[in-house]
């Protein structure tokens, strides 16, 4: 049986050490108060997950002390004691917050079941809330990585619309964190406690789009077998997040707009509108406003989604946060693969900061959780990068120089990183002496 801590505030001595010491046998921690003063001392200094409080106290009245109690402590339980019970005083009691109204001695068997089951709920509300607390520290922008200038003016901006009720457009390059960017902005609002509903506009087929977010009727159409609530119901009080918006199906686009104009929205076969209060957050990576002018995208929706645009920067354009994200998935990485974070040598990190990074974050995230399994000795070197990482997809290094000497330079170690540095190898293959590649080795300081 999980503890718990139980508070008896009653003026009656003789009944508090009664209740007490039966209680304390159920294996619980019991405090004691004679006044309701000093039992909301108590609930202030200790977590308390069940009150039995008397209705007749010296000082209070314990019908009235209950939304009192549950202001200091919401979580926590209140049963409460009378000797002359009245089905009004119940009531009042129950309305208030109360968990259960007893009378004192023709309910003495019930007190007992009456605890656990108050504390069952109790702890589970503790729970709940301990989840909740984890999970907003969990997305909360302290855990958004980087201080370079670009990342910090976005989070600067996040923040400041996270408290206000206003539609967010998020904008940039593949990769470069947009839901993790909405689900900060939702854990940061006023909303944090309600739903937050992802949803990847391009993973869905436009014809089950429709149905998947606004839901729909039995017999609607074929395969329709039953009633089906939408993501934006199931986002109600919440936050959607409407990822990818710009391949959105241009008829379903107008569905949308009217959502964020007035609220409410059709299911599919009904006649009867349904309301919702919801966030919308969208993101793309395209330029909507083209899109508008190519025809591709409603311009009326385009102007209601970005009352509040954030462009979120490319890992290009904040190369100072490049090692601090690498640091930060090869522990995440070692975690999840039970083994020590492995260290990063300077030409690997050298690599990392040099390279285009088209994939933006997702990609560094790949990389290094290839390079943690790679990793030998607790190192991370260039070997355990992949085999074509310094090259695009035409040979090219990743250098912008025309000199033979580079192109020689980046040669030499593509093939050396191919043969694992194995040098007679890679002067075989390259077709000159072992000797001219130590020599070449030595000179471009590799």
């Amino acid at each position: 049986m999980a503890t718990a801590n139980i508070l008896i505030i009653d003026d009656e001595n003789d009944i508090r050490k009664l209740l007490s010491r039966i209680i304390r046998l159920e294996g619980y921690t019991v405090f004691e108060a004679e006044t309701g003063e000093k039992g909301k001392k108590l609930l202030r200094s200790e977590k308390i997950h069940v009150v039995i409080c008397d209705v007749k106290l010296p000082d209070a009245n314990g019908v009235e002390m209950v939304p009192q109690l549950k202001e200091i402590q919401p979580l926590c339980e209140v049963i409460l004691l009378t000797a002359f019970g009245t089905i009004e005083d119940g009531v009042s009691a129950i309305k208030g917050g109360a968990f259960d109204y007893i009378t004192k001695g023709d309910d003495n068997n019930r007190i007992i079941p009456l605890v656990n089951r108050a504390k069952e709920k109790a702890l589970l509300q503790w729970r709940v809330h301990e989840l909740e607390h984890q999970v907003s520290e969990r997305y909360s922008f302290e855990h958004l990585i980087g201080d370079s200038k670009p990342m910090t003016f976005a989070v600067t901006m996040a923040k400041k619309v996270a408290k206000r009720d206003t539609t967010v457009l998020l904008t940039g390059e593949t990769g470069t964190g947009k839901e993790v960017f909405a689900q900060a902005i939702h854990y940061e609002s006023q909303r944090s406690t309600k739903p937050f509903v992802p949803v990847n506009c391009s993973a869905i087929s436009k014809e089950l789009l429709e149905s998947e977010m606004f839901g729909h009727k039995t017999g609607s159409f074929t395969g329709a077998t039953k009633d089906k609530r939408g993501l934006f119901e199931e986002a109600n009080h919440g936050t959607i997040f409407l990822d990818e918006i710009g391949e959105m199906d241009l008829a379903l686009q107008a569905k949308l707009l009217r959502v964020l104009e007035t609220g409410t929205f059709l299911k599919v076969g009904e006649t009867k509108e349904t309301k919702v209060d919801v966030r919308v957050i969208a993101a793309t990576n395209r330029d909507l406003e083209k899109e508008s002018e190519a025809g591709n995208f409603r311009l009326d929706l385009f102007y209601r989604l970005s009352v509040f645009n954030i462009k979120l920067p490319s890992l290009k354009e904040r190369q100072k946060d490049i090692p601090l994200l690498a640091d930060y998935f090869i522990d995440m990485h070692a975690v999840k693969m039970n083994v020590k974070p492995p260290l990063m040598t300077e030409d690997f990190k050298n690599a990392l900061l040099h390279n285009r990074w088209k994939g933006n974050i997702r990609e560094l995230k790949n990389v290094i959780e290839r390079a943690v399994i790679l990793a030998e000795e607790g190192l991370l070197t260039t070997d355990c990068l992949p085999f074509d990482f310094l090259y695009d997809k035409h040979g090219e290094g990743q250098i912008n120089s025309f000199l033979l000497t580079d192109v020689e330079r980046i040669h030499i170690k593509k093939v050396m990183a191919y043969t694992k540095g194995n040098k007679t190898k890679t002067a075989d293959l390259m077709g000159i002496g072992v000797t001219t590649l130590y020599r070449k080795i030595e000179e471009y300081g590799l």
